[in-house]
């Protein structure tokens, strides 16, 4: 709210649409500046980096102003939106030439962080979604917006699939009942930017009501929600955020859909961060999307992120993506030509929706126009491939030739990116008195040439001139040498130091009919580019559905490329319980290797009967990692329809994946290491089914050695005897402990990623054989990493005297590189109590029996020694 000061007219104005947007920065017009005042004016200078200034705003009072020019708001704006902010753009909605008062402003637009159509603020390859949060008892309401594309998508779920949800979609701002916000934080982090809204907003009447307004329906069972009061709720509270915020042209928004989550392999945030899909987890990484999208449309790219993380559970469905990928690299000529048409196809998504909500301007609209010319010859290539699925695909788009006939028989080829602001728009032949105007406005040069040479000839004046300005409108101008020649019916205007202008009756009837006419020419083009943009409204949903086919193409010809250019081969994808890859690779990895390096292939078997899980030990470096997540992986892209890094694989159908890998960002939030392994662990264990994949990297390392060993242990022996379904597991390990687990277990299987030891040195073969690994060669991978020689020579010793035994008499050290023995009294405390040791079991029975508050000294003297002679027995 603004500081209360005395108030010129302006900013009485300003104060007055200030208060009906308080919680959004007012980004307020003033010629050809946007202004902010008061504490907006403060939050803009710092974060935009701009001069912070006070100006007077009558009786001596002063407010803060920052402002930057017009033409710059597609700079600041997305920076603004960027930070969280919401911003309401107020401009002039008159001209200031037209009136002698204060010229009239309202806001045209309020973006919020979720609610933007501005081609600055969205990002071309990613959506950008509103959410709406709803808490119910046990389960959660969901809805998610995208505006810029119409999608409008609801689920009611729990509370760990909302999560996962949320992380999916990435929403740029929720929507919740005030009061509430501490509750989501709890359940779902704080890094999402929250806006409260009231709570008679959050009733299943008030969300009924809204859906039917909106869509024009009488019941909801067409959109599947009509018994999900949650889902209703959330999409209510969208529709009414939106009216709100004055976005009320919703003609792109046809429909709500449901998420049927049992149609799709559920990836919770931590696999999603841990296997890198959209995101790699250091600046400088690259994720797999970063490797498998060569799209070549917007909403390709789009389409592509949505369907990696939502790979598919029905093999037919996903048999129906392979076949058109096949076909692609088959008949690679044809799929150039097909690559050609598509890479015209620009942003149809987001280019249809601009027509609904009618701001499209007329560059946009013969953009629009080329991409519906390119239906027909898409579809036409389509088919001609033989291809069931091309065909299935070609049969679902429509013939949008009229909208494109409509476009480009209204619109000028050469028309300018905004509407009067110079240039053609209309073109010539659509309107017979916008023609004749034009004749008019454009003729004006060959007529005034007319009348100077008349007047010229009239008058005997040989050097008079014709000219413009904004004062006089046109004039003659005489020198003063000749100005006794001036006839009498010209009416002196002016008077110069060497010449004197005059106007004339002509010349003013003249100006009235230039003028007039280039006002009705805006008027005539307005008018016709809106009465275009209506009718092409009426085409909204076959321009979208052509769209969503467009798209399936594109990330279906994007597999395809890829599959190609990296010698991907086709999974067979079954309903059985075998998961079995011969030559996999990891498809990001192997793109980063120097040149000339080939990756090392591993084959992977796992199954429910007789390998269910695999206990992978070896050293650090050695490719343990990066083997567990090319299994994830490979299976994911195989149920996205996608061809895979393999020689040859078959996948039966995984319906979760999860992963324990590495920290999460709960570190941050001030949990430890190991409560974060237990909290990740616990969500897997709670959530185990017959068709899942568990990847298990490294567990225990936030506890100590016999903690670690202990609860590892634990583990895996439950997913083994889980009584409600065999989870194929992977489990890399440094405790070599775990491999007593294959002679106990029968689906219990030991491998290790394989190295080899040549003089001193250990070399990394990153092959993945039978058999478990005694060896972990952490000081060879110490040495590679570049620790100090004397380091690495002293952790040999340490760890050779440990390897015999020794753990009593280990030597010394100095950063001379010598050393000297200690015995019995060593620096480093290997375990104060080593558990497996039955004489310091007793020593420690012996000790905590004794009554030290009632201990005489010579009772205390006869202790230690009896002490002493357990200990020394021990040694002899």
């Amino acid at each position: 709210m603004s500081t209360k000061v005395a108030e010129t007219p302006m900013m009485s104005q300003y104060n007055k649409i200030k208060r009906e947007h308080p919680d959004a920065i007012l980004l307020f017009r003033v010629g050809d500046f946007y202004e902010t005042f008061c504490e907006d004016a403060i939050t803009v200078s710092s974060l935009l980096g701009i001069t912070l200034t006070k100006r007077a705003n009558g009786s001596a009072s002063h407010i803060e102003l920052a402002g930057f020019p017009h033409h710059a708001l597609d700079t600041y704006l997305p920076k603004l939106v960027g930070f969280g902010k919401r911003v309401a753009i107020c401009d002039q909605i008159e001209d200031p030439k037209t009136t002698k008062k204060l010229v009239r402003r309202a806001v045209t637009e309020l973006v919020t962080p979720g609610l933007t159509m501005n081609d600055t603020v969205l990002h071309a390859k990613q959506n950008n979604f509103l959410a709406s949060v709803v808490f119910g008892s046990g389960k959660i309401g969901l809805a998610f917006l995208d505006l810029s594309t119409g999608e409008f998508l609801t689920a009611e779920t729990y509370p760990q699939d909302a999560d996962k949800l949320l992380a999916n979609f990435a929403p740029k701002e929720v929507l919740l009942q005030r009061g509430l916000e501490r509750m989501f934080r709890e359940e779902f982090g704080d890094k999402l930017n929250l806006y409260p809204l009231e709570d008679f907003i959050y009733t299943e009447m008030y969300g009924r009501d809204k859906i039917s307004e909106v869509f024009g329906v009488k019941n909801l069972k067409g959109f599947g929600i009509e018994e999900n009061k949650l889902s209703i709720m959330a999409c209510g509270a969208i529709l009414y955020y939106l009216h709100a915020t004055c976005h009320v042209e919703l003609g792109h928004i046809t429909s709500i859909r449901k998420m049927e989550e049992d149609r799709y392999v559920r990836l919770d945030k931590f696999t999603l961060r841990n296997l890198e899909i959209l995101k790699p987890m250091s600046e400088d990484g690259v994720a797999l999307v970063d490797v498998l999208d060569r799209t070549l449309t917007p909403m390709g790219g789009r389409l592509l992120k949505r369907w990696m993380i939502f790979p598919l559970l029905n093999v037919k469905e996903i048999e129906f993506r392979q076949n058109a990928v096949e076909v692609f690299m088959k008949q690679s000529e044809v799929t150039g030509k097909l690559r050609t048409h598509m890479a015209k196809i620009g942003d149809l998504e987001r280019l249809v929706s601009k027509i609904a909500v009618g701001r499209i301007n007329p560059r946009e609209l013969l953009q629009l126009a080329e991409a519906v010319g390119e239906f027909n010859p898409i579809r036409t290539i389509l088919k001609s491939l033989g291809c069931d699925t091309t065909t299935h695909l070609a049969e679902m788009m429509t013939d949008s030739s009229e909208v494109r006939q409509a476009i480009v028989q209204t619109i000028d080829p050469e028309a300018p990116a905004l509407m009067n602001r110079g240039g053609r728009v209309i073109r010539e032949g659509v309107h017979p008195e916008l023609d004749e105007l034009r004749r008019i406005a454009g003729g004006g040069k060959e007529y005034l040439i007319e009348i100077r040479n008349r007047e010229a000839e009239r008058t005997g004046i040989p050097s008079l001139k014709i000219a413009f300005n904004n004062v006089f409108g046109y004039y003659i101008e005489v020198r003063n040498t000749h100005k006794e020649r001036v006839p009498e019916d010209w009416i002196r205007k002016q008077t110069l130091v060497n010449a004197e202008r005059y106007i004339t009756q002509e010349l003013k009837e003249y100006e009235q009919k230039i003028l007039g006419a280039e006002e009705k020419i805006a008027i005539l083009e307005t008018e016709i580019f809106t009465r275009l943009i209506s009718n092409l409204s009426q085409h909204i949903k076959e321009i979208q559905n052509n769209a969503v086919r467009i798209s399936e193409v594109d990330v279906l010809q994007s597999f395809a490329d890829v599959s190609t250019a990296y010698q991907y081969a086709k999974p067979e994808v079954n309903n059985g319980q075998v998961i079995e890859i011969k030559d996999g690779r990891h498809p990001v990895i192997e793109r980063l290797l120097p040149t000339g390096e080939a990756y090392i292939a591993n084959d992977l078997y796992l199954d429910d009967k007789n390998q269910q899980i695999i206990i992978v030990t070896g050293p650090n470096m050695s490719g343990k990692s990066a083997l567990l997540r090319q299994t994830a992986i490979i299976c994911l892209m195989a149920q996205m329809g996608s061809f895979i890094p393999a020689r040859s694989a078959s996948i039966g159908l995984v319906d979760r994946i999860f992963t324990r890998v590495g920290a999460s960002d709960n570190i941050s939030r001030g949990e430890s290491t190991f409560m974060v392994e237990m909290t990740e662990s616990a969500a897997i264990l709670n959530s185990l089914t017959n068709r899942s994949l568990v990847l298990i990297d490294e567990l225990g390392r936030g506890t100590s050695t016999y903690d670690g060993i202990s609860i590892a242990r634990a583990i895996v022996e439950y997913i083994h005897e889980y009584p409600h379904g065999k989870a194929k597991t992977l489990f890399a390990t440094h405790y070599h402990e775990l491999n007593e687990l294959e002679a106990e277990y029968d689906r219990i299987k030991n491998f290790n990623v394989s190295v080899k030891e040549v003089d001193g040195k250990v070399i990394f073969l990153r092959k993945l054989q039978p058999g478990g690994s005694e060896h972990s060669f952490g000081i060879n991978v110490a040495k590679l990493a570049g620790l100090p020689s004397t380091i690495v020579e002293r952790a040999g010793d340490i760890l050779h005297q440990l390897e015999k035994g020794d753990r009593g008499a280990v030597s010394s050290f100095n950063h001379s590189g010598s050393s000297r023995e200690v015995v019995g009294n060593t620096p480093y405390q290997i375990s104060f109590f080593q558990l497996d040791d039955p004489v310091l079991g007793q020593v420690r029975k012996e000790i905590i029996g004794v009554d030290i508050n009632h201990l005489t000294p010579i009772e205390a003297l006869n202790k230690l020694s009896e002490i002493k002679k357990v200990i020394t027995g021990k040694n002899e």
